[in-house]
């Protein structure tokens, strides 16, 4: 099994078509097919089903798969590894973020270095904070901008970036919308707009209503922000945030403190322990303290 292979099985992994995957490696269909045959052969299995529209994975080859990217990966990263020695950032710097992290305006960060550095791509992805770490741990992320969960694996390094509290999100005829400050206790009746388990506002909710013996029970479960301000704009439930959400419809919604030890959103790098040059030169850069915050 050479490298070469592992790289084009990713591939087709990937792209889920032979045609397009062997675009992207710059090399003839033919020639990714007679690839892809050749290991499957010194396998013993198939690892794609194959159709006139799709190709998909077979169940040994979603078993190959992540051991595949992350030798990839590897490979990739000892590459760029003897460049940087010679001064030079190449390869691809795989990112992933929450959204509306704050803390650090991402898309100008990026702009930037990507000027300064332009033989290296970048690929950007979102998800959340349990998950970006895991998968910064498992090689399949350069780095990730999150925020901290409190619980990281040995092989992850977590670099703060911002702290802040966080408010309750409500409607401005709601009864909360008023106050000047609540409690946990005082949110024990109501009904929550939330993010789904693994994003971390949603963990730190879950973890400072436990705290206090009581339950944050998501009615009405979102994957995106603006969903989010949507829900409690129409009053359909009250949201646990961030404090920076407060700054993103203040003329719609009104943003109470809410006061307990759990509720810090701490903005935080995952990467490596051992990260890639271009990884490590972003880190810097994300660390800067010249760095303006961003909602």
């Amino acid at each position: 099994m050479e490298l070469r292979q592992l790289e084009h099985f990713v591939a087709v992994a990937e792209h889920q078509h032979f045609t397009r995957a062997a675009e992207s490696l710059q090399i003839s269909q033919s020639g990714l097919s007679a690839s892809i045959r050749a290991l499957e052969t010194e396998l013993g299995t198939t690892l794609f089903t194959r159709s006139t529209r799709r190709v998909q994975l077979t169940p040994a080859g979603t078993a190959m798969l992540e051991e595949s990217q992350r030798a990839v990966a590897s490979a990739s990263a000892a590459r760029d590894a003897v460049l940087a020695v010679r001064g030079v950032l190449r390869g691809a710097l795989r990112i992933g973020t929450e959204q509306c992290l704050g803390g650090v305006h991402l898309p100008r960060e990026l702009a930037d270095f990507r000027r300064s550095h332009p033989a290296v791509s970048v690929r950007l992805g979102f998800a959340g904070s349990t998950q970006l770490i895991d998968q910064v741990a498992g090689g399949l992320l350069d780095l990730a901008l999150v925020a901290d969960c409190g619980v990281v694996p040995a092989t992850v390094e977590l670099l703060p970036i911002a702290s802040e509290g966080f408010v309750v999100l409500c409607h401005p005829d709601h009864p909360l919308a008023g106050r000047g400050r609540v409690e946990i206790g005082d949110l024990a009746d109501e009904t929550f707009v939330g993010f789904a388990d693994g994003w971390a506002a949603r963990v730190l909710a879950d973890r400072a209503f436990a705290d206090e013996g009581l339950t944050h029970s998501v009615e009405l479960e979102v994957g995106d922000v603006g969903s989010l301000l949507d829900l409690v704009g129409y009053g359909l439930g009250v949201a646990v945030v961030p404090a920076h959400f407060a700054f993103k419809r203040p003329e719609l919604l009104s943003a109470v403190p809410v006061t307990h030890e759990a509720l810090v959103w701490t903005t935080a790098i995952a990467v490596p322990r051992q990260a890639a040059p271009a990884a490590a030169a972003l880190v810097g850069r994300l660390r800067q303290p010249a760095l303006k915050p961003a909602a």
